[in-house]
C-alpha cells in the first residue's frame, strides 16, 4: 500500500496542506489523469489511512489520524530505541548545570 510513491506523495499533501479535494490533489501530479489519483484515494480509503467528506458536490479527502497511528505504530516501535536513547542523552544535558565544552 505505502509502497507506491504516488500514494506517499498523496499522503504527504495532505498531511502538509490538510484536506484536499481531488483536483486539488491532481493539480500535484501534472504527468496523472484525475481518474488515477481517485483510484490511487480509493486504495487510501479501502486501506482507511484517509477519510473522504462531501463538500458540496466536492469530497475533501483527510488523513484519518487514529487509523495512521495505528498502522505505522507497530513499523515505529521497531526503530524507537534509537531515538529514545537520544532523547536520554538530550534530557540528561539539559538538566546540567554547566554546559558541555
Amino acid at each position: 500500500m505505502l509502497a507506491d510513491p504516488t500514494r506517499r506523495h498523496i499522503l504527504d499533501l495532505l498531511a502538509g496542506k490538510g484536506p484536499l479535494t481531488v483536483g486539488q490533489i491532481a493539480s500535484e501530479f501534472p504527468h496523472l489523469v484525475t481518474s488515477g489519483i481517485s483510484k490511487h484515494l480509493m486504495a487510501l480509503r479501502a486501506a482507511g489511512l484517509v477519510t473522504a467528506a462531501r463538500r458540496g458536490r466536492e469530497r475533501l479527502y483527510a488523513i484519518d489520524e487514529h487509523a495512521m497511528t495505528e498502522a505505522l505504530r507497530p513499523w515505529v516501535a521497531n526503530y524507537e530505541r534509537f531515538w529514545s536513547a537520544a532523547f536520554d542523552r538530550l534530557k540528561t544535558l539539559s538538566e546540567q548545570t554547566d554546559p558541555p565544552r
